[in-house]
């Protein structure tokens, strides 16, 4: 089946080290049949890979926002899914914390390897970070998907009016 993984707009944190925080989800998770030492292993993998290994010791709970949420992310691809929600991940995010996960989420997305990537699906109000980052826009309005384009459709105003009047209008009202 499709491995998933799922990252909050603000990640729980467990009152133990990051590194646990991480290590503790993996170990628990017994679709990965990892034995505690490595879990430890795989979590410190993790946070080397969002640049975390600094804060390894430091508690989950008062590491930055930013942080957190880097190791949400973490703690999200040690899992290896093949798709990774993400809801609103940055809305709550310092510009400079809100560039280091929208860099994490762009390079996630290539994926470890070009034949094995990673799709993101993310629920974001960010205009600019979804013309930045996606590929495929699927425009909601209470539930109704009321457009399913390409990015560069999308942002086309004349094309996106014809196709979608209400996302045209959305789009038009959050640029101006």
């Amino acid at each position: 089946g499709v491995r998933q993984a799922m990252l909050f707009q603000r990640p729980h944190m467990l009152r133990l080290s990051a590194l646990n925080n991480l290590a503790l989800g993996l170990w628990l998770d017994r679709s990965l049949a990892l034995n505690w030492r490595a879990a430890k292993a795989l979590a410190l993998q993790a946070l080397q890979r969002v640049g975390l290994q600094s804060v390894a010791q430091q508690n989950g709970r008062q590491l930055s926002g930013g942080q957190q949420q880097r190791l949400a992310l973490a703690r999200a691809w040690a899992r290896q899914p093949d798709v990774l929600l993400l809801d609103e991940p940055t809305a709550s995010l310092d510009p400079h914390a809100k560039r280091e996960v929208e860099a994490l989420m762009a390079d996630f997305a290539a994926g470890p390897a070009p034949d094995k990537p990673l799709t993101l699906v993310w629920a974001s109000h960010n205009l600019g970070q979804v013309k930045r980052l996606a590929t495929r826009v699927i425009y909601l309005e209470f539930g109704r998907v009321l457009a399913d384009l390409p990015v560069s459709d999308f942002f086309n105003p004349t094309l996106l009016a014809e196709r979608s009047p209400a996302a045209h209008a959305f789009v038009q009202g959050e640029l101006s």
